[in-house]
């Protein structure tokens, strides 16, 4: 059984790139959660199923074949065979996998295999029940969050950066809509761990975070 670091957190708080950059720093494997959700999510688009059909996300889920492999310690994503890495991360995407989430059969699908990859390797994990449910003995928890004014600039200017239109009062009431899904659906909801490490990066930029979680985990190691 290798480390491992689960890192939760609300919509747009920055739990991938942070992770990544811990994963780096540490020489782990990033398991990035949150793109498996969005490939499953990108299967039910391409099927035309309605992000309120319960039902029929439960039954369609089933026919996306999930699978993970790693590129220069990098996750990629395989959907059915076709590598949609580079496909998952649109806002229609990100609404999908936020709604059809809740399903509890959405999420028994993919939870057996993230536990798999923490079995195997030191891995750094991000989603939103890493800590709570998938990997509930990780080694360091961290919650990560930030106000919705936060979250919703930096959603924005990483989209004009990437070119793609945007709005920013429409990001921001996707950002709340998504944190009253997460928060507040029937199964592994939203919320940080009873011995998670609370960060809140609204004043804080990427090498700072980084390094306070960096600092969390040495202390922790030390005292082994």
């Amino acid at each position: 059984m290798g480390y491992s670091i689960a890192i939760d957190g609300p919509a747009g708080a920055g739990k991938s790139t942070i992770a990544k950059r811990i994963a780096k720093s540490l020489s782990f494997v990033y398991v990035d959660t949150g793109a498996m959700y969005r490939a499953i999510a990108l299967h039910l688009i391409r099927q035309g199923v309605p992000p309120g059909d319960s039902d029929l996300i439960g039954k369609v889920c089933q026919e996306a074949d999930i699978t993970i492999r790693y590129q220069d310690r990098e996750q990629q994503v395989l959907l059915n065979a076709e590598n949609v890495t580079g496909l998952i991360r649109t806002e229609e995407v990100g609404n999908m996998a936020s709604a059809s989430s809740v399903n509890p059969k959405v999420r028994l699908k993919l939870v057996e295999l993230q536990r798999a990859l923490a079995a195997g390797a030191d891995v750094v994990m991000d989603g939103r029940d890493i800590g709570t449910y998938v990997l509930p003995d990780a080694f360091l928890k961290i919650y990560l969050t930030a106000s919705v004014k936060t979250r919703a600039n930096r959603r924005y200017l990483e989209l004009q950066k990437k070119g793609i239109p945007c709005d920013l009062a429409q990001i921001t009431v996707d950002i709340e809509e998504r944190d009253h899904r997460d928060m507040t659906r029937e199964f592994a909801p939203l919320k940080q761990a009873e011995d998670a490490v609370l960060v809140d990066t609204s004043s804080m930029n990427i090498e700072e975070v980084a390094d306070q979680i960096l600092k969390l985990y040495e202390e922790k190691r030390a005292k082994l």
